[in-house]
């Protein structure tokens, strides 16, 4: 399949909402996604992007543990213990489900089969460069788990993550100083202020798509790459 990931070449600035929360973020993620696309969701924030994919889409979810056709998070008599995603949330299955062995999930990831992943991030780089296992602090402890395999093994690479760390810097940075999980893998990258678009050829460069509740002029002021 020929994936067409869908692109504008204006950039739309919505000043009537934003910054988003997970959920206004997770369905302008769900929104984006290809129809028919087989797409594998990161543990964590990704995973609510499930609840916002249409029926009639035909997305097909993948999940490392041994699964394709998750549905979306399992709630009150839906729950089954031996029914979890990787992140070991109970979920729902979609008609046609099937399940199979962790070696063979991870061959799919790997042999190019999946179309759209949905990952978090620590940073992302203006060239595509994603940091998202380990922050290199002495205290943390490291989970790569299987983002490595999903960020060089997916056709397009979506980042949902927050702009700003907690102490205001931007996450989207001209080097990753963290440890990288994939060098030039990034296609976009969704955040709770804007959606961005990244080049990662020889030329590079980020693009923004959309932005929400800000100007991409005053976005532009707080950012240490340059915007296009």
């Amino acid at each position: 399949m020929t994936l067409h990931v869908p692109s504008r070449t204006i950039t739309v600035e919505h000043l009537d909402r934003g910054p988003l929360d997970r959920r206004e973020l997770a369905a302008v993620i769900a929104r984006d996604i290809p129809s028919g696309s087989y797409v594998n969701l990161g543990i964590g924030q990704p995973t609510t992007v499930a609840e916002y994919l249409s029926p009639e889409a035909g997305v097909v979810l993948h999940t490392e543990n041994g699964m394709l056709g998750m549905g979306g998070e399992a709630v009150g008599d839906e729950i089954d213990a031996d029914l979890t995603n990787a992140g070991k949330v109970p979920v729902t299955e979609t008609p046609g489900a099937s399940y199979f062995h962790h070696a063979d999930s991870f061959a799919m990831m790997r042999g190019g089969h999946l179309d759209v992943c949905v990952l978090g991030a620590f940073q992302v780089s203006r060239d595509g460069d994603l940091a998202n296992w380990h922050t290199g602090a002495a205290d943390a402890i490291p989970a790569v788990g299987g983002a490595m395999d999903l960020a060089i093994g997916a056709k397009s690479v979506f980042v949902m993550m927050n702009l700003f760390a907690k102490d205001g810097k931007p996450k989207l940075v001209p080097q990753c100083t963290y440890p990288l999980t994939g060098t030039r893998c990034v296609s976009r990258v969704y955040t709770d202020h804007a959606v961005f678009a990244i080049d990662s050829g020889d030329n590079g460069g980020i693009r923004v798509l959309e932005t929400f509740g800000s100007t991409v002029e005053a976005l532009a002021e707080r950012m240490s790459v340059p915007l296009n």
